[in-house]
């Protein structure tokens, strides 16, 4: 009997969908540049473009559970601190062919950002609990201070991927209207929307644990993306 999908499933169906994103990103990309685009290798990198977005809903999504359940909210932010500072450099190799690419940075940092916003709300609505208009005052400021932060960094996602976080963030509280609210903050990206019956599919079970895996994952397959680029001989091309 189907039971739905645990959180490491979910982590699973964004890991591949992200990496079969990033080979349309990167690989696909720079042999395009290289040797031209034919309207079959074109059809096949919007493909794997639209089956990436799938991705970034389910990360902020499980984001959100993740603070909202954590044991220690100082731990969870210091191990994403940690992995932005360990992705920063595979991902300027893989999307620019740079050691140092200040001008792009990671879904990482938006993610820790996210983090960083929430805890502060978080504070905010614990100094108030019985006022719900200074509650909602300061989850506005918190919110566009994230995402201004987040555009000034300039992040994966920016300042939109914020507003996605904290979407989710508000309106924790009845999962349909959070889910609303999570695919209202996609309008701008359509195919995002994919991910959203898989994610009314949740449990709540954590599932396999497999923490550092995930974590792993995203810079281990950059630097091997890049490799893939170095073994073409066009890893100096950026595609960001």
């Amino acid at each position: 009997m189907f039971k739905g999908l645990t959180g490491s499933t979910l982590k699973w169906i964004a890991m591949i969908t992200m990496l079969i994103d990033h080979v349309a990103a990167t690989v696909l990309v720079r042999h395009m540049l290289s040797n031209g685009a034919t309207m079959e290798v074109y059809t096949v990198y919007e493909v794997m473009r639209n089956i990436g977005r799938v991705a970034f809903p389910i990360y902020c999504f499980l984001l959100v559970e993740g603070f909202l359940y954590t044991k220690n909210v100082y731990r969870y932010i210091t191990r994403m601190f940690l992995f932005v500072l360990l992705a920063e450099l595979p991902f300027d190799m893989a999307f620019a062919g740079e050691v140092f690419y200040a001008e792009y940075q990671s879904v990482m940092l938006t993610l820790l950002i996210g983090l960083l916003t929430m805890l502060v709300c978080r504070k905010w609505e614990e100094k108030w609990p019985d006022n719900e208009l200074l509650q909602l005052a300061g989850i506005l400021v918190c919110t566009a201070a994230g995402m201004a932060l987040a555009y000034v960094l300039k992040t994966d996602y920016a300042h939109k991927g914020v507003l996605s976080i904290m979407a989710f963030y508000c309106f924790r509280k009845e999962k349909n209207v959070k889910l609303l609210a999570g695919a209202l903050s996609f309008w701008w990206e359509p195919w995002a929307l994919l991910a959203f019956p898989l994610l009314w599919l949740y449990n709540g079970q954590r599932g396999m644990k497999m923490k550092y895996f995930f974590y792993a994952f995203y810079p281990v397959h950059l630097l091997l993306l890049y490799l893939v680029a170095v073994i073409l001989g066009n890893q100096f091309i950026p595609v960001v």
